[in-house]
């Protein structure tokens, strides 16, 4: 698939679909954030880019596998003022607040994120992640309620095992 990928971008150097295609593919099929970020922000330098959006939630993804908060915030904060009720970035931004222990933010994106979302649609890591900081905030009631949305959908999921054992940072 990487030699496919460069192979394309050779033929269409300026196509921001496709970098942003190929550094998700750098990041998470690679592990290769660092590299990764190059093709997003190739892709969002593209002034005919339609769609930045995934290039920003991407990359801000990328830069916090990464560890790179700053960078991860940023590229999420972008991606805030073009799409507030996606998903991805409040989850995203909530996760950069929680790593900093922020956690006042870190319930505010999680409090938009229950807001816009469902928690029956929410993926075991978003699930997982809006329990801790509710655990962590002292809202046990919603605590609870995630508890049982992640042992109810996810019971073979990490993120369950983690919650079983405590692991809850």
């Amino acid at each position: 698939a990487d030699e496919n990928y460069q192979h394309a971008l050779r033929l269409k150097p300026n196509n921001p679909d496709l970098a942003n295609n190929y550094g998700t593919f750098l990041c998470q099929s690679m592990n290769r954030p660092d590299a990764a970020l190059k093709y997003f922000d190739m892709a969002l330098k593209n002034p005919s880019y339609q769609t930045p959006v995934s290039a920003m939630v991407n990359a801000g993804a990328c830069s916090l596998k990464n560890k790179k908060l700053d960078a991860a915030e940023r590229y999420l904060l972008d991606a805030l003022r073009l799409n507030p009720g996606l998903p991805a970035v409040n989850t995203g931004l909530a996760r950069v607040y929680y790593e900093r222990r922020d956690l006042a933010r870190a319930g505010f994106f999680i409090q938009r994120l229950l807001e816009n979302s469902s928690p029956d649609v929410l993926p075991a890591d978003a699930l997982w992640l809006a329990l801790r900081v509710q655990r962590a905030q002292g809202d046990r009631s919603n605590e609870a309620q995630l508890a049982a949305q992640l042992r109810r959908r996810f019971p073979g999921s990490p993120e369950y095992a983690a919650f079983e054992r405590g692991a809850f940072d």
